[in-house]
């Protein structure tokens, strides 16, 4: 497996040589350009509790491959992605299930969820000066208002929401109704639940 990095003008443009569309990378390896807020590498999270070892980005490279193209698209217009969460290990599922085992906050790790399968990402955008966008909820808000549905915000965070939602769909994601953060790539549902986990370092 070759993985080749070329820097221009400050960005990493990564050539993947001898890489499988399904192989778990790490997102920061192939990337400058995104920011993190790896919520579940803290306490800041609904579940109050860090269930991750440190706050690496890893997903399936078909994924990241088209989370880099939106990403070159929304910068464009001077905005950037930001992530808080990408791949989840089978195992950390199962951790989040034991601390709240609800179905309607946690997905049943029996059944497992797209981010057990590499293909979900949980982001928003930010400015140039790293400022995430009004999109009326926070991340993991659980209630009506997080829903793509929700019609009664202002224009201009209906207008963030939809612009977000209309680059992430052009780019081989589906949303998910009641979570405007949440996309998984398109037909990573067949993927196989994993429990790969990467060495912190």
């Amino acid at each position: 497996m070759a993985l080749k990095n070329n820097y221009m003008n400050g960005s990493s443009i990564a050539l993947y040589e001898g890489i499988n569309d399904t192989t778990f990378v790490k997102l920061k390896d192939f990337s400058g350009d995104f920011i993190f807020d790896m919520k579940y590498a803290t306490e800041d999270n609904f579940l109050k509790k860090k269930v991750y070892d440190c706050d690496d980005c890893y997903l399936r490279l078909k994924t990241i491959k088209s989370l880099m193209d939106a990403n070159a698209e929304f910068q464009l217009k001077g905005y950037r992605i930001k992530l808080f969460d990408c791949y989840r290990p089978l195992d950390i599922q199962k951790k989040m299930w034991e601390i709240v085992s609800n179905a309607d906050y946690v997905a049943d790790p029996k059944k497992g969820s797209i981010h057990n399968r590499g293909g979900a990402v949980d982001i928003t955008l930010v400015d140039k000066d790293g400022k995430e966008l009004e999109m009326g909820t926070t991340f993991d808000f659980f209630g009506p208002e997080a829903s793509h549905n929700y019609q009664n915000f202002s224009n201009k965070i209906k207008e963030n929401r939809v612009y977000l939602k209309e680059v992430m769909l052009k780019h081989n994601f589906k949303s998910f109704d009641s979570e405007w953060w949440h996309y998984n790539l398109s037909e990573s549902y067949k993927d196989k639940l994993s429990n790969f986990k990467w060495k912190c370092d």
